[in-house]
């Protein structure tokens, strides 16, 4: 399936780091250090993205970050304030299984699903990390895919071949 790029140009996006990781190589001088970051980017209502960004300073790493979540969105479909249906995406060894949930429960998360669905504007999901795994990376990875095969129901009635109800009806 072909995504439609999304341009963050002109959209307001929060981001929030949700893993640092601090890689060394040993030299015959001693020790290079270099920094790993996961960066999720949102605009609080329909669209999120993650990116990773690797540099020699924590500052640089995140700015690539940002760079490429920004580059990466995907569209997040809701109803109201949940996801139209219970989902598993996986990447990996992870496994991330999202359920709407009912008004007034909040974001149930761990983590980096929790930093994806709060700047994705979802305010009522529960959600679980499945699988062999709890790498920050790999779970992002899987709830993004999660997102992407989600369907609303007008979605899923148009690929049957149906109409909606309330169209039917007229």
């Amino acid at each position: 399936m072909i995504r439609k790029k999304i341009d963050a140009k002109g959209m307001e996006l929060t981001e929030r780091v949700v893993a640092i990781n601090r890689v060394s190589k040993v030299v015959k001088g001693g020790k290079r250090f270099k920094f790993s970051v996961l960066v999720v980017v949102g605009d609080g209502d329909r669209y999120v993205g993650i990116g990773m960004g690797k540099a020699k300073e924590i500052s640089e790493a995140v700015r690539k970050g940002i760079d490429r979540a920004s580059k990466n969105l995907v569209d997040l479909k809701k109803i109201g304030n949940t996801i139209p249906h219970p989902i598993t995406g996986m990447f990996g060894a992870a496994s991330v299984l999202l359920k709407p949930a009912a008004p007034g429960t909040g974001v149930i998360a761990g983590g980096v699903v929790r930093a994806i669905m709060e700047l994705g504007g979802v305010k009522d999901v529960v959600t679980k990390v499945i699988g062999r795994t709890s790498n920050p990376i790999n779970v992002a990875k899987a709830t993004i895919q999660a997102i992407i095969e989600m369907r609303t129901p007008e979605e899923i009635l148009r690929l049957m071949g149906r109409k909606a109800p309330e169209a039917a009806a007229e």
